[in-house]
């Protein structure tokens, strides 16, 4: 078991605390991905996990156990970096041996174990080469099976993506999700793009200011976002908010579930005016301008003109109070929306 419990954790760098008060259970053999943008403690928790920095206050737990005064390399974890942090002058093979080297490993089971994890992650053609004969892919790979053959309880992984272009990243995403199917292992993955988070997390944690604004796997952050915060992180582009329509009210829709035409019995319809238009491929991104403010609108509608009504069905609007929580989208809320006047 690989269960990992954060109990009351605070963390503070000299008097700015990063994490006031941070509760968090991640499930053994869970895909847990920690994301939100700079600066909102989802590298300070891994890096707190994995014993690289100490709380300032609370507990976590490995197995049952309380690892706070346990150093890293006792932990049973490994870690993956953004920059790899690959050795220039050894080889591929080197570099994967030196861990094991050093904890005394028999040789017969270091090159056992190297076989292994390298035909895992398709290193073996690469094994006597060095780092910078490598493309960026293949040093990632080389980082993997460092941290593989160690035969961690739990995957620690810091923006390793990064460093790729988009092409290579949305490969690796394949990659890293169908090993962590094979070796069923515990993953936590830090990152600040949501499309990872998204494509590769079955669990998403959402933090902002060191506080977990929702947890809750890719499919329910999206469609049952809790907070102005987490509507408007999670979505290309983000979920429309508009203050403007009833007082003390803020009502959420997806670009992507907005009409340009005339749909039946629509929860809300207002009318605009079109600022721009961005074409992505068969899908189009609209800025219009409303008297209720600036929306957002994807579709694979093409408008002729630049004056156009937006519709949103019912079921497809979200109700906000004025402190950005989710409220219930209420019949009398409702009513005040088909109430609104159609300013031009």
């Amino acid at each position: 078991m690989s269960t990992i419990i954060l109990k009351d954790i605070k963390k503070a760098f000299d008097k700015e605390v990063v994490i006031p008060n941070l509760n968090l259970t991640i499930d053994d053999g869970s895909f847990t991905v920690l994301v939100g943008p700079s600066g909102c403690g989802k590298s300070t928790t891994l890096r707190m996990i994995s014993g690289l920095e100490k709380p300032s206050s609370g507990d976590i737990f490995i197995d049952d156990e309380n690892v706070v005064n346990i150093d890293p390399g006792k932990r049973g974890i490994a870690m993956v970096f953004q920059n790899y942090a690959l050795y220039p002058v050894m080889n591929v093979r080197d570099n994967i041996e030196f861990g094991l080297k050093n904890k005394k490993v028999p040789r017969d089971e270091r090159e056992k174990l190297i076989k292994e994890v390298c035909e895992i992650v398709g290193l073996t053609p690469y094994l006597d080469r060095k780092p910078n004969a490598l493309s960026g892919g293949q040093r990632q790979r080389v980082a993997l099976a460092r941290a593989m053959v160690k035969k961690p309880k739990v995957f620690l992984m810091d923006e390793p993506l990064s460093n790729l272009d988009a092409k290579l990243r949305a490969q690796m995403r394949i990659e890293l999700i169908e090993l962590h199917k094979r070796l069923g292992t515990t993953f936590i993955y830090v990152t600040h793009d949501q499309v990872e988070a998204m494509s590769m997390g079955d669990n998403i944690v959402l933090m902002d200011n060191g506080i977990i604004r929702q947890r809750s796997s890719p499919k329910e952050i999206y469609h049952n976002p809790q907070n102005v915060y987490t509507a408007q992180f999670i979505g290309t582009p983000p979920m429309n908010i508009l203050s403007a329509l009833i007082p003390g009210i803020q009502i959420g829709f997806r670009p992507e579930k907005t009409a340009l035409t005339h749909i039946e019995n629509p929860g809300l319809s207002i009318k605009g005016k079109v600022l721009t238009k961005e074409q992505l491929g068969a899908e189009m991104n609209y800025s219009i301008e409303t008297s209720y403010g600036k929306v957002m609108v994807k579709t694979e509608e093409d408008i002729a003109g630049p004056e156009c009504t937006l519709e949103v069905r019912k079921e497809q609007l979200f109700a906000f109070d004025d402190q950005g929580q989710r409220i219930e989208m209420t019949s009398e809320i409702l009513s005040k929306l088909a109430a609104l006047p159609q300013k031009g």
